[in-house]
């Protein structure tokens, strides 16, 4: 059963998708003028992801594009969608973000994942072992809140900067198991329903039956990842979300190619199993008008409880992703405003 919803923030997340036509520096420098779009539009947060060994997303070297953009930005949080864990010793990312912390006070997230975000070859070419690492996660984990607590809990290897900064730290996942140890850890926990969507309401109540309340959150706090195309039409919308489509359909066949431009149609793109296998990869994209979005993407929200949504955009052309976004940011705030209008009239 659902249970009111006041209200709820969103969010973006970015890629930095290589677009066809456009460069690696390009994505960048578009990656920064969303960031600034986005803050004057008031959304809560700009997180980017780490991927490896491909050209069609510029997102490898995150702490740095996370650097750029809080040096391009004034207010708005910036972090990771996430730093995929296994990729790196716990004592560096510290550093990193200690430095960025001291840098940028209060502005900075480090969202965590246990996933490598590329092939076992390019991970063991980032650390540079054997050995499975991503099962060494929940240790991780805590090593690295050790890293970043007050000086006196520290132990004899110390991350400066990085001691006593106490960045907040979030869980990414798409399983039941990530949710479990968001739970124990009495974290935030961010479910990437954008690309796997499949045990999202379970993992959402594992979260919620068996959270544990700690020094960094009393309450569960739900934060889901999900697909928008906004437009000023429907029919737009639709036109738009091929670009997206194309995406996930590299992703079926596994092949690299970079962000294409919007197709009148997919027809004759994609067999029946690849169409089948990209909307199911897929299932949570909220496209259409500000009305269309704002009904689903609101509805959507009350019936999971949800406390955030953060957004994915693959939208081709940049001046109709900015618009996506206005877009969005106005189907929320009706939405928010609705349910506050709701919850006074039935005091």
């Amino acid at each position: 059963m659902s249970h009111p919803v006041n209200s709820f923030p969103i969010s973006i997340l970015d890629l930095v998708p290589v677009r066809e036509g456009g460069t690696t520096k390009d994505a960048l420098d578009e990656m920064v003028t969303i960031a600034q779009h986005v803050e004057k539009l008031g959304y809560r947060r700009f997180w980017l992801s780490e991927h490896h060994n491909t050209a069609t997303l510029a997102s490898s070297a995150t702490a740095i594009l996370i650097s750029k953009v809080l040096e391009n930005t004034e207010s708005i949080q910036v972090g990771s969608g996430g730093i995929m864990l296994p990729n790196h010793t716990p004592l560096v990312v510290a550093e990193q973000f200690g430095t960025l912390e001291t840098l940028h006070p209060g502005r900075l997230n480090l969202g965590l994942g246990r996933a490598p975000g590329t092939d076992m070859q390019t991970a063991h070419a980032l650390r540079r072992t054997t050995q499975e690492t991503a099962f060494a996660f929940p240790q991780d984990v805590v090593e690295l809140q050790n890293y970043l607590k007050p000086f006196e809990e520290q132990g004899p290897v110390r991350a400066h900067p990085g001691v006593g900064t106490a960045v907040p730290i979030y869980i990414l996942g798409s399983s039941t198991s990530s949710a479990q140890l968001a739970a124990r850890f009495g974290l935030p926990y961010v479910f990437a329903a954008h690309f796997a969507p499949q045990q999202l309401e379970q993992a959402l109540q594992i979260y919620r039956n068996q959270f544990e309340p700690s020094e960094y959150l009393t309450e569960p706090y739900v934060m889901v990842c999900v697909n928008v195309i906004g437009a000023d039409s429907n029919k737009q919308a639709e036109i738009l979300s091929t670009s997206a489509d194309q995406f996930y359909l590299n992703v079926v066949r596994g092949s690299k190619n970079l962000l294409k431009p919007p197709l009148d149609t997919m027809d004759g793109q994609w067999s029946y199993r690849e169409e089948m296998m990209v909307r199911g990869m897929s299932q949570y994209t909220f496209k259409g008008d500000e009305e269309t979005i704002g009904e689903r993407l609101g509805a959507f929200v009350a019936d999971l409880q949800i406390d955030e949504v953060i957004a994915v955009s693959y939208i081709y052309d940049q001046e109709k992703r900015k618009r996506s976004f206005e877009i969005l940011k106005q189907a929320a705030d009706r939405f928010n405003v609705t349910q506050q209008h709701s919850a006074s009239s039935s005091i």
